[in-house]
């Protein structure tokens, strides 16, 4: 379960072996255990006691801006596991082994965009055909980014860039074919979001962003420690690099809301060069991209909840780098 505190003037507090959290006379309780993490994102009061708590349950709390990107957690003092793994992740970031994960993570950003525009093209007969073109021009760059080659990632990295880049503009310009007229918008853009579509998109990848730090952390990975996102003081690379996996469960959820128009008028305010979630629109987002969480899909053989995906693949690739794991890809390293 994850705990969303996006009201003014709210609380969260221990109460026995639970978090109690709500705004003024309003209030619930829910036992730590079943918590996996809190969100909040307003003015909102938390007791040292909720903190200590959360610490001994492994439950993180993070602090969102109002676009959704995580800008502050508090989180136990101890990393999930031994310095080994992020040796040979700072190891493995600068050989061919980098050079082939961060390939395969790529390919498989763009077929997971590709296999939902497939989705959306054979539900929508009208409109199949011309969303099909868009999906096979995607595929024909995820071919050119499988025969990339390189002794490092520096080497490619421009390479790698700009087929993802050429793929990105062909999937939204395929996702705003489908849009309702008054939702149609003019590729991604962020920090502010240009229209509604951005807007909700935005905050749910921030969304996202706190939930693959964590899978990092409690797998025993750097998230400061980068392969094809550069590092840079106070940027989470190897989170950038890892959340390409998993950002269509939040374009899955965003694309669903406008099309059955969902998103009513309100849910998004107007703001100085841009547009923000109101607070309906982050209700109505959280809440149904925790009910996409706790959809089963298969994973690697077996039926596995998307809730708990990312931290199962974070500790594959960890295991990968001590060489536990001989399904990550290494290059022969």
């Amino acid at each position: 379960m994850q705990i969303v505190i996006n009201s003014y003037g709210g609380f969260i507090r221990k109460r026995g072996e639970c978090f109690e959290f709500g705004v003024g006379d309003q209030k619930q309780e829910v036992s730590a255990r079943k918590v996996q993490s809190v969100l909040i994102t307003t003015s909102v009061l938390v007791s040292s006691d909720a903190i200590l708590l959360a610490s001994e349950n492994n439950v993180d709390i993070v602090f969102l801006d109002q676009y959704g990107n995580p800008f502050s957690r508090v989180w136990h003092s101890k990393f999930g596991s031994t310095a080994y793994i992020r040796r040979k992740q700072i190891e493995l970031s600068e050989n061919v082994a980098g050079v082939e994960l961060v390939r395969d993570w790529i390919s498989e950003k763009i077929g997971n965009q590709v296999g939902l525009l497939e989705k959306l093209g054979n539900t929508r007969k009208n409109k199949g055909e011309e969303i099909m073109s868009y999906a096979a021009s995607m595929t024909e760059n995820r071919e050119k980014l499988e025969r990339i080659r390189g002794n490092a990632v520096d080497e490619v990295r421009d390479k790698i860039f700009s087929l993802e880049a050429g793929a990105g503009k062909t999937y939204w310009r395929a996702v705003n074919f489908i849009m309702p007229e008054q939702y149609k918008f003019q590729g991604r853009s962020q920090h502010p979001a240009r229209d509604e579509f951005n807007a909700f998109l935005n905050y749910g990848y921030g969304i996202m962003y706190s939930k693959v730090e964590r899978a990092c952390i409690i797998a025993g990975l750097d998230p400061y420690i980068g392969f094809l996102h550069t590092d840079n003081y106070g940027k989470r690379s190897f989170v950038y690099d890892v959340i390409e996996l998993f950002r269509i469960y939040v374009d899955e959820v965003v694309i669903r809301l406008f099309s059955k128009r969902m998103v009513k008028k309100g849910m998004v305010r107007e703001i100085k060069n841009g547009m923000m979630l109101d607070k309906d629109g982050k209700q109505l987002l959280v809440s149904e991209f925790n009910k996409e969480m706790e959809k089963s899909v298969r994973y690697r053989g077996r039926n596995v909840k998307k809730a708990n995906i990312m931290e199962s693949e974070c500790h594959r690739i960890a295991n990968g780098f001590i060489g536990r794991d001989k399904s990550v890809d290494m290059g022969g390293v």
